[in-house]
């Protein structure tokens, strides 16, 4: 018999994170202070035992509330993974417990966000992808796979004399770049705090590398490794500077600064099926690994908010024109409510 209890995520969560094979960094503990403390948002983090108290799954909950945009269960906000891992049978009880809280507590979605099928009563969510590329055990093997054309892409920008540089004494010109990136997207910037504490509480996952024109920051990635792949969740960059190409250099130096660490598997991130940034991955040679969310809802939700929908498209028209200044100021307040 498994049963799922709440649990306070330590030592123990970890030790089992650490040897699930399902697991992902978006399962490790140091996400919920970051939750909690940044985004201020509850996380109810479960775990499934067995009649003799031996964990057997773990999912980590958060609810995200705002006003006029919904009640939301998700695991994990912002990120590509956290749903039910474990046994099946864990993995049954916890997607059953994530339903009956969205029950209990009017949540307008609950969505898991798991790299595999989740059981239970629970639709399955095709709306995201992400693409994954194996690496090889050289970036000089790596290079030899390319294309002509993928090679002067990437050329461009090394010919301007454009560098990569790495490490966590890059975060603030990573967010520098991402911030005004996303008011060109019209969307609200995450807050600059949660990619501190991110930096402080996964210091050993997360990697920063910022692409440099002289002194500028022109593109930007943040990703974390797991074991022997890695995720580039965040990356963004300067769109005066498109007609050099930094992105191309951006994506190309962190598969090579991740093969000399013994990475092996280098995953994209998350994008919508069939879109420009989709068409982007796939020139690199991965291949379209399908994320197959899990959803309850009882309001005929399917999805959270996003810029897709017409109502903020207007939004996003007038955000572009506001001074960076301004969106740096109001978009973190506004991106702490979103799932």
């Amino acid at each position: 018999m498994t049963f799922v209890c709440q649990v306070d995520p330590d030592g123990a969560w970890d030790e089992f994170v650490t040897r699930d094979p399902g697991a992902t960094f978006c399962h490790l503990a140091a996400w919920r202070a970051i939750m909690t403390d940044v985004l201020r948002n509850e996380c109810l983090y479960l775990a499934a035992l067995d009649s003799g108290g031996e964990w057997q799954g773990v999912l980590p909950l958060v609810r995200v509330r705002a006003p006029l945009l919904g009640h939301y269960l998700v695991s994990m906000p912002f990120l590509n993974a956290g749903g039910p891992v474990g046994t099946l049978s864990a993995r049954v009880a916890l997607a059953d417990a994530a339903v009956a809280e969205g029950r209990r507590s009017g949540a307008d979605l609950v969505e898991l966000r798991a790299r595999d099928a989740v059981p239970g009563d629970v639709r399955l969510s095709q709306r995201k992808i992400t693409v994954a590329l194996p690496l090889p055990e050289t970036a000089d093997a790596l290079w030899g796979s390319f294309s002509s054309k993928l090679k002067s892409q990437i050329r461009r920008p090394q010919k301007a004399g454009f560098e990569t540089r790495f490490g966590p004494e890059h975060r603030d010109a990573f967010y520098a770049v991402f911030a005004r990136n996303m008011r060109a997207l019209g969307t609200p910037v995450l807050p600059a705090d949660l990619f501190e504490s991110i930096a402080l509480r996964l210091a050993d996952h997360v990697v920063f590398g910022v692409v440099y024109a002289g002194a500028d920051p022109v593109a930007a990635g943040c990703g974390f490794v797991w074991r022997d792949g890695f995720e580039l969740t965040w990356a963004a960059s300067l769109r005066e500077h498109s007609a050099a190409a930094p992105n191309m250099l951006l994506y190309w130096s962190f598969m090579s600064h991740l093969i000399e660490r013994g990475v092996r598997r280098f995953d994209f991130g998350r994008c919508t099926p069939g879109g420009g940034t989709h068409r982007f991955k796939q020139q690199w040679g991965g291949a379209d690994v399908p994320l197959p969310w899990a959803q309850w809802t009882s309001r005929n939700v399917t999805a959270p908010p996003t810029p897709d929908r017409p109502v903020f498209r207007a939004a996003a028209a007038c955000w572009r024109r506001l001074p960076l200044v301004l969106t740096n100021a109001i978009g973190p307040i506004i991106a702490r409510r979103l799932p």
